[in-house]
């Protein structure tokens, strides 16, 4: 984007700034929207790959805690209370919060025993309301990307079109020199450049992203599959 700004158009020797100020108001609205739209993609950028990576980082540590204390022998009660005493640790781990969601589920049913079937279909329930809730989490904002990436070349080519036309006005005036008609080309090739500079990174970072989102919610998938069974085998 800093880039854009510092261009200049080499046949009228005007920057990008410049530019936009001639430019027709439908034009600038257009030039406007991209750059919002840009500004607001690299933000959620930001905080989106921040969260990711912490997700990531905090579900492995909580793998190996929570899997160390089966290597110390058979599960017990206590060897779940150990895991959910270090739990804020790692509470920025989406496996972390399904597991306390079947913790306090568990609680409650040995403090109420009921019918075996209808224990484990309520442990069942509570890890995956977990887990959608955890994902749903995840996947926010990611939209935005998907829509930038998907309209902004488009609303750059609005803006191109618009700018041929008012080129094509200028030329029915008489006057066709480089120095009448290049500020107007230059604005019309401006706005497809913000156009795709918007829509290019948005692109690839909602790939990346809704890959490393997917690999989570594989994780999330097993985790829970397995803390079923071993409430299914030790406790109910």
């Amino acid at each position: 984007m800093f880039v854009l700004l510092q261009a200049t158009d080499p046949a009228s020797g005007m920057s990008f700034i410049d530019v936009m100020l001639n430019a027709p108001p439908e034009v600038k609205a257009l030039v406007v929207i991209l750059l919002v739209m840009m500004i607001v993609s690299f933000f959620i950028v930001g905080v989106k790959l921040l969260r990711i990576l912490q997700a990531s980082s905090q579900s492995k540590r909580f793998l190996d805690m929570f899997w160390a204390q089966e290597s110390t022998g058979t599960w017990a009660p206590e060897r779940i209370e150990a895991v959910y005493a270090q739990i804020r640790k790692v509470d920025g781990s989406p496996i972390a919060k399904v597991f306390h969601a079947g913790y306090v589920e568990l609680a409650q049913i040995t403090n109420a025993p009921g019918k075996r079937e209808e224990s484990v279909e309520n442990v069942e329930r509570a890890l995956k309301r977990a887990s959608v809730t955890e994902m749903t989490k995840l996947e926010a904002l990611l939209p935005w990307l998907a829509t930038t990436g998907s309209t902004a070349p488009f609303i750059g080519l609005l803006g191109t079109v618009l700018g041929i036309l008012e080129v094509f006005h200028s030329l029915d005036g008489g006057d066709a020199s480089i120095g009448a008609i290049g500020p107007k080309i230059a604005e019309a090739l401006y706005v497809t450049a913000i156009g795709l500079a918007a829509a290019v990174p948005a692109v690839m970072a909602y790939n990346y992203f809704l890959r490393k989102i997917r690999v989570l919610e594989s994780e999330v998938e097993t985790f829970a599959h397995d803390y079923l069974n071993i409430v299914k085998r030790h406790f109910l």
